[in-house]
């Protein structure tokens, strides 16, 4: 309509391309309309309704995931050589967090370190479970302790 309206030509409004009375007696256009001119000549245009933009669930921003949080549920030992670990996720939606936890010997240092993505549904908890022989080298039974960040990142 636009470009109608700047060679001179109308798209049905009526009005041609003479000038509109109004403009030749110095009324101001109808509010809800807006002119435009070619040689001077000024059209009105009739004011449309535009639809209203609706929100789709992938065009949603949704609000950023909380970090989770992680606790030891049971160390590595030689009856089980398994560390468990509970995540839960405070979100009112699934998400997948990061945890981090180390086995640790006798004097406190690192053998081990085992870092897992782990999905958790909504306001729910999940658990992971790293088998020592699975994750690095070293003995069970040097495993003194195992230690967990109490942090689940939020990953998405």
């Amino acid at each position: 309509m636009i470009v109608l309206a700047l060679t001179g030509f109308s798209s049905g409004c009526g009005h041609g391309s003479r000038s509109d009375a109004s403009s030749s007696r110095g009324d101001a256009p109808d509010p809800g309309t807006s002119a435009i001119g070619s040689s001077g000549d000024t059209h009105r245009s009739q004011p449309t309704d535009s639809p209203t933009p609706t929100a789709s669930p992938s065009s949603e921003t949704a609000a950023p995931l909380k970090d989770g949080t992680a606790v030891l549920i049971s160390c590595a030992s030689l009856d089980d050589p398994y560390a468990t670990v509970e995540v839960r996720n405070p979100n009112d939606r699934d998400a997948v967090f990061t945890m981090k936890m180390t086995f640790k010997d006798a004097h406190g240092a690192t053998m081990i370190t085992h870092t897992a993505q782990v999905p958790v549904p909504a306001k729910g908890t999940a658990t992971d479970r790293a088998a020592v022989a699975g994750i690095g080298t070293g003995h069970v039974d040097q495993i003194a302790r195992c230690e967990v960040n109490p942090r689940a990142t939020a990953d998405w």
